[in-house]
């Protein structure tokens, strides 16, 4: 698998696809209070970097960097597509923005997610790439749902 990552690849359909999949998953298994996902007029934002990340022509997957403070970056709207699903696709997504994130000089990066089953697989990725548990950052609420993470860079 050679990925390539397209910035601000948002309105091919694919991409579209794959992020109201996202949203709609993601407000379907979150509660309300605790569902920060993204929509895609967010990722449209000036503070947030968005990637499609392609197998040749195939989207394998998507992910997104805000810039929270010049030193700190938070990882957002990571998605991989069904049907790459166990073939490394988040991990890829994850190593590019840690890549960026370094190399814009972030001294950090955080990220809010759940912590349900469905979202085992992220918690997995996320401690197996250095990621720490830590408190609520920027305009975040704790909640028995949310889970935080950091990674001193």
């Amino acid at each position: 698998m050679a990925l390539t990552f397209h910035s601000g690849d948002l309105d091919s359909s694919d991409v579209r696809a794959l992020l109201e999949l996202h949203f709609g998953m993601m407000r379907s298994i979150s509660p309300p209070e605790a569902c920060h996902v993204l929509p895609a007029d967010g990722l449209k934002d000036r503070a947030v970097t968005f990637w499609a990340a392609r197998d040749g022509e195939e989207l394998v997957g998507v992910g997104a960097l805000k810039e929270l403070a010049p030193d700190h970056g938070e990882v957002k709207s990571m998605r991989t597509s069904h049907r790459a699903l166990g073939r490394g696709v988040g991990r890829a997504v994850l190593h590019h923005i840690v890549k960026e994130a370094k190399s814009r000089g972030y001294k950090k990066l955080s990220l809010e997610t759940g912590c349900t089953k469905p979202f085992e697989a992220a918690l997995n990725l996320y401690e197996s790439e250095g990621f720490v548990r830590c408190g609520p950052f920027g305009d975040y609420s704790d909640t028995p749902f949310t889970r935080f993470f950091t990674r001193a860079l």
